[in-house]
């Protein structure tokens, strides 16, 4: 369905305590859908002190917005060019495509890109494969369902290659990664390799830094940049440590 309404999830999903102190530049930022995913992103980002407009077709949609929002709401078609500049698309520095519809979200993200030259923009893509195409075309995408996808198996299954992020050209990624219990006592760092490099280890639900000296304990996860070419080898470094010197 190619549309701008609301997803049907009610929940409060606004800002808690003012944030605006941790900013460093005001910018202007256009969303266009307005569901629990835009009514959600427009509350965070006035939270932090920026300004922002935002684009639903249907009228009911801003209710989730509530009164106190002091936001612009633009009730039409996001990819309506003029209804973009009445909401400030000239001045943006970073658009939000997240409608219930792909297609939708991809031709807002192009009009804003390619017709406006606005260098942030997302789009909300369902389908990982088109998500993957317009990534590599240089406007960033995020895929709920192989979001999901992934965070569920990585539970049932915590051998399965999780994927945190993949740059455009698809030559690198951030991964995620269990270590083996093997691996408890052998440094951190021995998990590198030619084009891996351990980014953060994740225990007991705080990150840190590695250090020369880190060593692996039971339960601990690993956040790995890994070269495209390297994604094969991760298996063998993750799951069988080291042979002892």
């Amino acid at each position: 369905m190619s549309g701008y309404s609301s997803d049907g999830n009610t929940a409060d999903e606004r800002p808690r305590g003012p944030r605006a102190a941790r900013r460093t530049k005001v910018v202007h930022v256009v969303i266009v859908g307005c569901g629990r995913v835009g009514s959600a992103l427009a509350h965070n980002l006035i939270g932090e002190g920026h300004t922002v407009a935002i684009i639903d077709r249907k009228p009911a949609a801003f209710e989730r917005l509530g009164d106190d929002f002091t936001g612009e709401k633009f009730i039409g078609i996001g990819f309506d060019r003029d209804l973009l500049v009445k909401a400030g698309i000239e001045r943006a520095e970073a658009l939000a495509a997240v409608t219930n519809g792909d297609n939708s979200n991809i031709l807002v993200a192009r009009v804003a890109r390619e017709t406006f030259g606005v260098e942030r923009v997302v789009a909300r893509i369902y389908d990982p494969q088109r998500a993957a195409v317009y990534q590599r075309l240089g406007i960033a995408t995020v895929a709920p369902a192989l979001w999901t996808t992934e965070r569920v198996l990585r539970r049932l299954v915590p051998d399965v290659l999780a994927v945190e992020w993949v740059d455009p050209s698809a030559k690198v990624s951030l991964v995620e990664r269990s270590f083996a219990t093997a691996w408890a006592g052998h440094r951190v760092l021995d998990a590198e390799g030619p084009g891996i490099r351990v980014m953060a280890v994740s225990r007991l639900g705080s990150a840190m830094l590695p250090t020369a000296d880190l060593v692996v304990q039971e339960g601990d996860v690993v956040y790995l940049a890994v070269a495209h070419d390297a994604i094969g080898q991760l298996a063998h470094l993750t799951l069988d440590p080291p042979a002892a010197h």
